[in-house]
């Protein structure tokens, strides 16, 4: 997972890591000896909040540093770091945290992408069946973004790079329409799996939301238990609003799982972990690029580890 915030041939930008550091060499060698100085705290509150860790996320990590400084577990800038580092772990695989997509044994197993307009949503199906095919298993990938028809051939070129069958109606077809007959496709032609795409919605509005939850409803209808994966794919450089976006959605339909994009286009990756915090739901991928490899299952160590490289 490494380079997961920075993008080859960008200009340098001060690593998370390095913000954090500041707080070490400016404060810490002197609080340390003494236990922790709240200017200190207040500065790691700041770099956290930054960083796009979000308040509540924030809170629960300076505490928890503190906590370990004052029972003498940090004593050296490696030990700050160390910890740190592990908290942001601990609170990746806190509550429902299983990264795991969940197959079925029979039929096709359902997978519904939703998210807003330019998050990746459909590179990342597209990388996603490449990665399943790589695995053996038989995919099909649904057009169900009607809306757009370039949408329609930019997924039609992803499934034919991946080796994954593909269904499409025309331009401004029913959704929900498309789900169904590609499910009933996924089931007579025995695949392993099914990737329903959906149309970029604006997270505010009401009648996209209604349509979403339509699709899901024939869905069900259509086999019972499906969509078995509900994947909300987030833009990994708007910060906070990504938490705004998920809740809203949420509501909506029952999200399974997170899908990060973009992040290797930022140094804010303290998102995923707000985001994780907000739903409770578990990261399952994150995106650090446009290429089929890289998609990457998600680790909580080695994203914590990787938001400390220099």
């Amino acid at each position: 997972m490494a380079r997961l915030f920075r993008r080859d041939g960008d200009l340098p930008k001060k690593s998370f890591w390095q913000k954090v550091k500041s707080v070490v060499t400016t404060n810490w060698r002197v609080a340390l000896r003494g236990g922790v100085d709240q200017g200190s705290l207040e500065q790691l509150e700041q770099v956290l909040l930054e960083s796009d860790f979000g308040p509540a996320v924030t809170l629960k990590l300076v505490a928890a540093v503190e906590d370990r400084a004052r029972r003498g577990q940090i004593r050296t800038e490696d030990e700050f770091a160390t910890a740190l580092q592990e908290e942001i772990a601990v609170a990746l695989r806190t509550g429902n945290a299983d990264p795991t997509l969940r197959f079925q044994d029979t039929g096709p197993t359902v997978i519904l992408v939703l998210g807003v307009n330019g998050a990746g949503k459909t590179t990342f199906i597209g990388k996603l069946a490449s990665q399943l095919r790589k695995d053996g298993k038989r995919v099909l990938v649904a057009a169900g973004d009607t809306f757009r028809a370039g949408a329609i051939e930019q997924l039609r070129v992803w499934a034919t790079r991946s080796g994954a069958d593909f269904v499409s109606a025309s331009a401004g077809s029913d959704p929900a329409a498309v789900a169904f007959n590609a499910i009933d496709a996924g089931v007579t032609r025995g695949v392993d799996v099914v990737i329903v795409d959906t149309a970029g919605r604006l997270h505010t509005s009401d009648s996209l939301m209604d349509e979403l939850r339509k699709v899901v409803r024939v869905i069900a209808k259509r086999l019972p238990g499906a969509p078995h994966e509900a994947l909300l794919v987030l833009d990994g450089t708007i910060g906070q609003n990504a938490v705004q976006q998920a809740r809203t959605f949420a509501a909506a339909v029952p999200v399974t799982g997170l899908v990060v994009t973009k992040l290797d286009g930022t140094a804010r990756g303290g998102v995923v972990v707000a985001v994780h915090e907000a739903l409770d739901v578990p990261v399952k991928f994150i995106g650090t690029g446009e290429g089929a490899d890289d998609l990457h299952d998600f680790n909580a160590t080695e994203f914590a580890e990787a938001m400390f490289e220099q």
